[in-house]
């Protein structure tokens, strides 16, 4: 899925476009799949990372951007929306601030594709990734999008069957896109079930699914605040239908578990965002995601729940 796809990505660009001491820029609230990727490449290509900083909000500072970017800077990848905090990055501003740079962009859209219209055209972004089971398809799937300037001078990633145009002992020349990208047998079933997945979307529409989720999401805000000693992570005003939260006095891991002999489900821990829990000053926190099949009730049996599990301790 994701995961792939920018490792794809961070290979292929950094062997075709990078030297030693380029530099590429992420920003601080990115999950560890577009932070790891390019680590490795610290060490393979000699890259330096960049960092962009947040707000105690969990924003993005934007106009800390332009200090950032030098002569050397290769490539900005950064999330459309934070999986921690459900902030929606202002990812046109910064396309169109590297652009002026002639600076590609790599979006990272597995938290957005779901919940908002994500629209690759209007956005001008050079390559956009997600993931298949963030968009109720199966797992292990996923899709890369890219501006065919730049996939066509990337390298492959991997080598195979199916990717290739001819192979001798001498040399090997490749096919053409996407299939270059597409090494061995392609999981078509997956694929079967993602484009299924897809049209469950479209006819839903993504309009009604993202009103119906932010109703959800301004629901969910106003009772969990009503809750004494409880704090909510990620306050930005422009985010996703994503919460995460502590309640003093009760350990994230305590609060899943309890939650989850309840029947609730919830997330706890770092959320695969480590280097955004240093920056919170927290060492994890408890996620409630909601999505086009929850509904306010639900958002009840999950305040009472924490509720309930706050007079225990």
């Amino acid at each position: 899925g994701t995961t792939e796809a920018i490792n794809l990505i961070s290979s292929s660009f950094c062997r075709e476009f990078c030297k030693p001491g380029d530099e590429v820029i992420i920003s601080a609230m990115e999950h560890h799949s577009n932070i790891v990727p390019w680590q490795l490449q610290e060490a393979i290509s000699g890259i330096k990372l960049r960092i962009l900083p947040i707000s105690d909000e969990g924003e993005i500072l934007l106009e800390e951007l332009e200090k950032l970017i030098s002569s050397r800077t290769k490539l900005i990848a950064v999330t459309h929306v934070s999986n921690v905090l459900g902030t929606i990055t202002p990812i046109e501003k910064i396309i169109e601030t590297a652009h002026r740079y002639d600076i590609p962009v790599l979006v990272d859209a597995a938290q957005s594709v779901q919940h908002i219209p994500v629209d690759v055209q209007r956005m001008d972004c050079d390559f956009l990734v997600f993931s298949s089971h963030k968009i109720y398809g199966p797992t292990g799937m996923g899709v890369l999008y890219g501006k065919e300037k730049w996939l066509d001078k990337l390298p492959p990633y991997q080598g195979g069957g199916e990717m290739i145009a001819t192979v001798s002992f001498e040399k090997t020349t490749f096919a053409g896109l996407p299939f270059k990208f597409e090494a061995g047998t392609p999981d078509y079933v997956g694929s079967t079930a993602l484009a299924t997945a897809l049209k469950y979307i479209s006819r839903i529409g993504i309009e009604n699914i993202a009103k119906h989720e932010q109703g959800v999401l301004a629901y969910a805000t106003e009772q969990l605040l009503s809750i004494d000693k409880l704090k909510i992570y990620g306050t930005s005003k422009n985010k996703c239908s994503v919460i995460s939260f502590l309640v003093d006095g009760v350990h994230h891991y305590d609060m899943g578990v309890l939650l989850d002999t309840m029947g609730i489900a919830v997330r706890t821990g770092h959320h695969c965002a480590e280097p955004l829990m240093r920056r919170l000053g927290v060492e994890g926190t408890v996620r409630a995601s909601f999505a086009v099949y929850n509904t306010r009730e639900e958002v009840d049996v999950l305040v009472n729940g924490i509720r309930r599990i706050v007079k225990m301790f």
